[in-house]
């Protein structure tokens, strides 16, 4: 008797997952789509809390297939996934961790959209219990977009629905080298390789469930992992897209959500030793990959943090972290006719410091909430030059002859 594929394996990785496995569990038992269409491969990660015992309960009686490996600890949650990738049958994968768990319907509604739609990633709606959830992206239900046209960038997390084909094609896994941002590089990569990205946004199809116990993996860890994780993904970035607009577009992504925070409130606390070795860290990554294109998408408090580790300047930066931190309304200064707006963070126009003005200067999106700002510039009075011109000719042209 031929055994049909599934249509979905979900993968989930546990290690020490008590008592949010059983949650976890429930949410893929309680789901609509035939049970004869998933099958579960369940990786225990040398848990010594019961997880592992659970899941083989769990196999005996849950109406689709259920697979448990039991390993031992592999130190974090690349080895597992991969272990369960390596053994998935189904058309789609999708990777859920033991203490989160699925919306209803959310298999039947991301399997049904990629069906639909061709697509090779789907995003269902993540949600947050007692931890933040990323919320940019989930504006409308697209059945097909990608990673330039949507902020899909900003949720990199694993818990998404892949096409196993394109994983296989691409011989991709995750990177069991980095502790932390791992499923950030296993992600993008799928979305730059995709034949489209389909966004669920109507339907809550995941909980991202904070323990109570602080034990989640983005809590804990060095700072030092996540300038490896930073370094990987700007890595991958650049070798998968050429120089230019759309890379600079993508380069926000690591800048802003990983680097950033490194010197944010937490640097206040700092030790000089560690403010130092921060600082050595970046260099490398600010010297490869900051660029004019990526200083231009971000607001001026981010942009000035980053020029000021990109030149090397740690003693104007504790200034402005703690203006930052502080949460104190930079002053703005409009010029030209109102046509741009300089934002007075630290060291605007002091000379010592030898800042540049266009680091102070509001992109539109951040200038348009101070009075008097009047968007155009430079730009506006060139197209206005253009078509001023192409007037003067077209009534040449059309000028009788004498």
């Amino acid at each position: 008797m031929t055994v049909a594929q599934p249509d979905v394996s979900v993968i989930i990785g546990a290690y020490e997952a008590m008592p949010y496995l059983i949650e976890c569990l429930s949410s893929v038992e309680a789901q609509t789509i035939d049970p004869g269409r998933v099958e579960v491969i369940a990786v225990d990660d040398g848990s010594t809390d019961g997880t592992g015992e659970y899941l083989e309960e769990f196999a005996e009686r849950a109406p689709m297939h259920v697979l448990v490996i039991r390993q031992e600890n592999s130190g974090g949650p690349s080895g597992p996934r991969n272990v369960g990738l390596a053994k998935a049958t189904g058309r789609y994968v999708f990777f859920l961790d033991a203490d989160d768990r699925l919306g209803p319907e959310a298999l039947e509604r991301m399997v049904g959209m990629a069906d639909r739609a061709g697509t090779d990633v789907v995003l269902g709606k993540v949600e947050g219990v007692n931890r933040s959830a990323p919320k940019s992206m989930w504006g409308k239900t697209v059945e097909r977009t990608d990673v330039y046209s949507s902020n899909i960038k900003f949720t990199l997390s694993a818990q998404k629905l892949f096409r196993r084909e394109l994983l296989d094609r691409h011989g991709m896994r995750f990177d069991e080298s980095l502790f932390t941002g791992e499923d950030a590089l296993f992600t993008m990569e799928a979305y730059l390789r995709a034949d489209g990205v389909s966004v669920v946004a109507d339907h809550t199809c995941y909980y991202l469930v904070g323990r109570d116990d602080g034990k989640h993996v983005t809590k804990s860890g060095s700072y030092t992992l996540r300038f490896d994780s930073a370094r990987a993904l700007m890595r991958l970035i650049a070798e998968l897209v050429p120089a230019g607009t759309r890379r600079d577009q993508l380069m926000i992504r690591p800048f802003l959500v990983t680097l950033l925070p490194q010197f944010g409130p937490k640097y206040l606390t700092d030790s000089e030793e560690i403010r130092r070795h921060k600082f050595e860290l970046a260099k490398p990554l600010m010297d490869t990959y900051w660029t004019e294109g990526v200083a231009q998408r971000l607001k001026v408090h981010e942009r000035l943090r980053l020029h000021l580790v990109a030149e090397q300047r740690p003693d104007l930066l504790l200034e402005v972290v703690k203006f930052v931190k502080a949460k104190k309304q930079a002053a703005a200064l409009l010029e030209k006719k109102g046509r741009r707006v300089y934002l007075a963070y630290p060291h605007f126009r002091d000379r010592a410091a030898g800042v540049p003005d266009a680091v102070y200067l509001a992109e539109p999106r951040e200038a348009r909430a101070f009075p008097g700002y009047r968007e155009g510039g430079v730009d506006t009075l060139i197209r206005r030059a253009v078509r001023k011109a192409r007037r003067v000719l077209t009534s040449r042209e059309v000028r009788p002859a004498a």
